[in-house]
């Protein structure tokens, strides 16, 4: 049975990928700050603790391990995109140089895959309606871009015959948060439900399960396809509008919906590169399932 350390395993996206494992035949190792709840995942998983700290010597926490899926990161709760606080240094050390202790550490230690969560972040500011595709020149505008770029490069840079690394490059990512967690709409329902107003927003968007099934393709694919490449991981463009309104239709809610919101400076995300791996998504079939079932409590 392959081993694989998910470090922040017990985040939001995270704990899809350890599921996913788990159910996958894969014997999941959650490396973080703190054990996992004893009621978050359906199967038992090992624990090691790991930090993103540049000074450790963590290289134990690898030991038998045969794939590193790095999920971890630091930031102010709640926040990506000005996660920093007021510690842009310390945001910085964690996230960029911790993470590339883990990579070195991961390597040193026989690890033969390893794949990092990175973000669309890393594009940055594009002219309107620009397609964000791997080959575009990355502009990163937020420290947070800036810093996923970085550990990139940096993972891209350790990449070997025998070390196998791709990055994906995540959008934002929807669904179950967990046992006793608020999903990531919690507030918007909330808001909807009580009839206060909602600005119109448009975003792309990808279910946790998909990403957890890019993540698991980038372990079993041919390593010729993806040692050192990074790959697009986003589904579906949609607005406030189109999420209420399936709200609306689950739970008869007498609220009038947002306007639209206007999706043609939009910048979508081409997934053409990992489509070709048979990498396939949900889309608007899976995410409005999941708001049903997020709405109504199913």
């Amino acid at each position: 049975m392959t081993r694989v350390l998910v470090s922040g395993g017990t985040g939001t996206v995270g704990r899809f990928v350890v599921e996913h494992l788990l159910g996958h035949g894969y014997k999941v190792t959650v490396g973080g700050r703190q054990p996992p709840a004893a009621d978050l995942f359906s199967k038992d998983v090992a624990y090691v603790p790991l930090h993103l700290d540049p000074d450790l010597d963590q290289i134990d926490a690898f030991q038998n391990i045969y794939y590193f899926v790095h999920a971890a990161f630091a930031h102010v709760p709640g926040k990506y995109r000005g996660g920093e606080g007021d510690d842009p240094e310390g945001f910085r050390r964690a996230n960029l140089n911790g993470s590339v202790r883990l990579f070195e550490a991961a390597r040193d230690a026989g690890v033969r895959r390893c794949v990092f969560l990175s973000s669309r972040a890393v594009y940055g500011q594009q002219p309107p309606g620009t397609v964000l595709s791997e080959g575009l020149l990355p502009k990163p505008d937020t420290l947070y871009g800036r810093v996923k770029l970085d550990a990139e490069r940096s993972l891209q840079a350790l990449c070997a015959h025998d070390f196998i690394t791709a990055s994906l490059r995540v959008t934002g990512v929807y669904g179950d948060a967990g046992p006793g967690r608020g999903h990531k709409w919690q507030g918007l329902f909330d808001d909807y439900r009580a009839g206060r107003p909602i600005s119109p927003r448009a975003g792309t968007e990808v279910h946790g399960g998909d990403v957890a099934t890019a993540v698991r393709l980038m372990l079993e694919a041919d390593p010729m396809r993806i040692n050192g490449e990074v790959f697009n991981v986003s589904d579906v463009l949609v607005d406030t509008r189109a999420i209420l309104s399936v709200v609306r239709d689950a739970t008869a809610c007498p609220h009038p919906l947002p306007e639209p919101a206007g999706t043609d400076a939009f910048n979508p995300m081409s997934t053409e590169r990992i489509r070709m791996l048979g990498w396939r998504p949900g889309g608007m079939e899976r995410l409005r399932a999941t708001v049903t079932e997020l709405a109504t409590g199913t």
